[in-house]
């Protein structure tokens, strides 16, 4: 990795105050010039594929087909849609004040940016997820300190050039280093933070944040998981080959990635053998020694996993092998398991997939469990009840899913994506990631003329009691 400049609280300090320069200054006002803004980064993205696809490589095993699908392309047309609506988006909302507010009857509501964004990226799609919130704040016409994670060390270098040469760093500007820096930018007075990452860690920035009474996003994996479930008339090869594919995505290092599935009892080993084959056809019968599978992020990543495989051994039937010099671990099936152990009570983060069955006749105490638990990010339905279906999806709280599908809600365009309570708070993409980083403010104009008493004093006598009247028939 390439080496840096020094942090310490005086140049984080320094860095937040030039922003917050720049920032007053207007010069980030201006929809058009947000626009340019954005145009250049999306250049720069297209100008830095190779370098981002090697460094995705270095970092996380990952091939550069896989790179470009989870990472690049994606932070594309997140641009290609901002830029696509960000002047409807932006352009003041004007309102009919209402008879309450005769003759001032003409309101705006400005969408203004909070100024100085402080973005905490995770080190799992390190250019998407710091891209991607970046767009947004960019079109809301804030600034940008970005602390990138100490995990994927080469994203990191990357980064920090590819900003470099694109923007100044009073405009926007990388942070690197581990938890200490990260907490220095969160001790300086920020107008706008957003943070990706688990929920231990979004309940440390809260924390930080609360003294300045900073604004915060939060886009957090889930305490307990996410649950993926099938029911006994699911279309079963359909649905393993879309988790197969899911779980083998960047090791199932994804915070909406499937943590645990339930499976109907009455089709479990017809299930857990598709989902064999299709973990096969798709990865190879050695998925160590394949060039497309990516690794775990570190030495520590490797080891929790390992530990936690070994702990449940005597029950693994797919899997269960690492290499310990690559930092590969295999897609592993864990079955049967209690939907009470301690394994799906927490967030994976890697390959280990275990399964729980279910009586199918049983799922609505299924459903109390999951609802009995902190809410998840993502939940995923496999059915052909697709009525049941959708009403489960409506009375269920979490962050966003897929009914016979797994993942791809994330590319839907226009719609919100981030979780609740321990799976996050706020959202973004499109339209939501700008009015994640805007303020609506709203402005009433105010008419000088044929202005009534109606709201004066006196309240009392007869002028009193016709203004009473008066005012009980706007609230009809």
């Amino acid at each position: 990795m390439e080496t840096g400049p020094t942090y310490n609280q005086e140049t984080i300090h320094d860095i937040v105050e030039a922003q917050r320069r720049f920032f007053r200054s207007g010069a980030t006002l201006p929809v058009k010039w947000r626009k340019q803004q954005l145009v250049a980064l999306k250049k720069g993205i297209i100008r830095y594929t190779e370098a981002f696809e090697e460094a995705l490589g270095q970092d996380l095993g990952r091939s550069a087909t896989e790179a470009y699908l989870c990472d690049i392309c994606p932070a594309i047309v997140e641009i290609n849609e901002t830029l696509r609506g960000l002047r409807r988006w932006a352009h003041p909302e004007r309102h009919f004040s209402g008879l309450m507010c005769f003759p001032s009857i003409t309101t705006k509501v400005y969408k203004m940016p909070y100024g100085v964004s402080l973005i905490i990226s995770p080190f799992n799609f390190p250019i998407l997820l710091t891209l991607g919130v970046l767009t947004a704040s960019l079109a809301g016409g804030n600034t940008a300190v970005i602390k990138v994670s100490s995990k994927s060390s080469a994203c990191t270098a990357v980064l920090k050039r590819f900003i470099a040469e694109i923007f100044p760093p009073a405009y926007v500007t990388v942070i690197d280093g581990g938890h200490d820096i990260a907490d220095l930018c969160l001790s300086e007075r920020f107008d706008k933070i957003f943070y990706t990452g688990s929920p231990a860690v979004g309940k440390h920035v809260l924390s930080m944040a609360a003294p300045n009474l900073t604004p915060v996003a939060l886009e957090l994996g889930g305490e307990t998981g996410n649950w993926c479930i099938v029911r006994k008339d699911a279309d079963l090869r359909d649905a393993a080959r879309k988790i197969a594919f899911f779980k083998l995505c960047n090791a199932g290092q994804i915070c909406i990635n499937i943590n645990q599935i339930a499976v109907a009892e009455e089709v479990a080993e017809p299930f857990l053998e598709a989902l064999k084959e299709a973990f096969t056809s798709q990865i190879g019968p050695d998925a160590l020694t394949s060039p497309d599978y990516p690794r775990l992020i570190n030495q520590a990543a490797f080891s929790k996993c390992s530990s936690l495989a070994d702990e449940y051994r005597e029950r693994i039937i797919f899997g269960g092998k690492g290499d310990e010099t690559t930092l590969r671990y295999a897609p592993t099936l864990i079955y049967p398991v209690g939907k009470d152990e301690h394994i799906v009570m927490h967030e994976l983060f890697c390959p280990l997939l275990p399964v729980v069955p279910f009586k199918d006749a049983e799922i609505d105490d299924l459903l109390e469990t999951v609802s009995d638990r902190e809410h998840p990010l993502a939940m995923y339905l496999f059915t052909k009840d697709t009525r049941w279906a959708e009403k489960t999806m409506a009375t269920l709280q979490y962050g966003g899913g897929c009914i016979n599908e797994v993942c791809i809600h994330l590319m839907v365009k226009g719609v919100p994506f981030n979780g609740t309570g321990h799976s996050g708070m706020g959202a973004y993409h499109g339209e939501w990631g700008f009015r994640e980083f805007t303020h609506p403010q709203t402005v009433l104009f105010g008419s000088r003329h044929f202005n009534l008493p109606l709201r004066e004093h006196p309240y009392s006598g007869k002028p009193g009691a016709l203004k009473h009247r008066i005012l009980q028939l706007f609230a009809k």
